[in-house]
């Protein structure tokens, strides 16, 4: 029986654009094998919204709370609920 795939929606703030986030967490989402995508705010937070399985996820939200060595988070508001099935591999938009 497969695990029920969940969706998440992350938005995290602090010093995270400009400093390479959208690609390390493109890479990690990859590894993870979570679909959905990752976009730069104009108020200079980043928004994800990713489905996968719960521990894909959670591993994505953890992930992201640290970000790559150059970017400093603040803080990572996550909402989750049931995945749509709406996402086919994950990109940067």
């Amino acid at each position: 029986m497969s695990e029920a795939q969940k969706n998440l929606k992350m938005r995290i703030t602090g010093d995270v654009q400009g400093v390479g986030f959208r690609e390390e967490a493109y890479w990690t989402a990859r590894k993870l094998f979570v679909s959905g995508f990752i976009m730069n705010e104009p108020d200079g937070a980043v928004y994800i919204e990713a489905e996968g399985s719960e521990d894909a996820l959670k591993a994505l939200l953890a992930w992201c709370s640290e970000g790559p060595i150059t970017a400093k988070v603040a803080h990572v508001d996550a909402e989750w609920s049931a995945a749509r099935g709406k996402f086919t591999g994950f990109r940067i938009a």
